[in-house]
């Protein structure tokens, strides 16, 4: 059962970023401050060799809403989204980079589009702060995943995105989920939503991906959602429990 007492819960995935967390935290406290809800921040650590689990327990001491995860061995990316879904506390969760290219900014623009029926609304980088090789890979991996999938995701190596985790309670986690988590959750009939936001140049730290150790398992990952398309399920499809009177 899930503790419903916050209304926000931002997790971030963690691996050596220790030069980004401090000024991550300073820039994102106004904003979710300024919003007027209650939230807590979840960082999972995915077994950093550096000293960001010691920065993320230091700037605990003064941040009562930090919440930090550890993880037992190194899992990556999606698995570190995947444990902050099962912890968070908020009945919305955003899910961002600890790298700060994600413009906390960007926070309130995600959450006004997460309207109606909207169940996740992703963000689409108005202007790549990567290198040409980068961006190259990135499109022409975009196109590639579209056409395999059926789906019209812009900006699939995006994980700045707002969600309600009402509809993450069937999500299926694997290694690469966080870049189909928008189809998945299409495919379970789900309404996704693309806004513009800001991307910004990595200032300390190193990147973690490459284009060596994502695009053959991106492809495998490609051909299993065409599988999905053929056998997922509503999400959505429980409308009520009824109780006899």
């Amino acid at each position: 059962m899930h503790d419903d007492s916050c209304d926000i819960s931002v997790v971030i995935p963690v691996f050596n970023e220790e030069d980004n967390l401090e000024p991550l935290m300073d820039e994102l406290q106004p904003v979710l401050d300024e919003l007027g809800k209650k939230y807590e921040v979840l960082c999972v650590d995915d077994t950093s060799t550096d000293a960001s689990l010691e920065v993320l327990k230091k700037l605990q001491r003064t941040r009562p809403y930090l919440r930090i995860l550890l993880h037992r061995i190194n899992s990556g990316e999606s698995a570190g989204q995947a444990t902050g879904f099962a912890y968070a506390k908020g009945k919305i969760i955003i899910t961002m980079d600890a790298d700060q290219q994600n413009d906390p900014a960007d926070i309130p623009a995600l959450l006004d589009a997460l309207h109606d029926d909207v169940a996740a609304v992703c963000g689409v980088r108005r202007k790549r702060m990567d290198t040409i090789v980068k961006k190259i890979s990135s499109r022409t991996a975009n196109a590639f995943r579209n056409f395999v999938t059926g789906d019209t995701i812009s900006d699939a190596g995006c994980t700045y995105r707002a969600i309600r985790r009402s509809a993450l309670w069937q999500m299926q986690t694997f290694n690469g989920m966080h870049r189909f988590l928008p189809t998945i959750l299409r495919l379970q009939g789900y309404r996704v939503v693309e806004i513009l936001v800001n991307d910004r140049s990595r200032t300390r730290g190193y990147s973690k991906y490459g284009i060596g150790n994502r695009m053959w398992r991106g492809i495998l990952d490609c051909f299993a959602m065409r599988w999905l398309r053929k056998r997922a399920f509503r999400g959505d499809r429980v409308e009520s429990e009824y109780f006899p009177r």
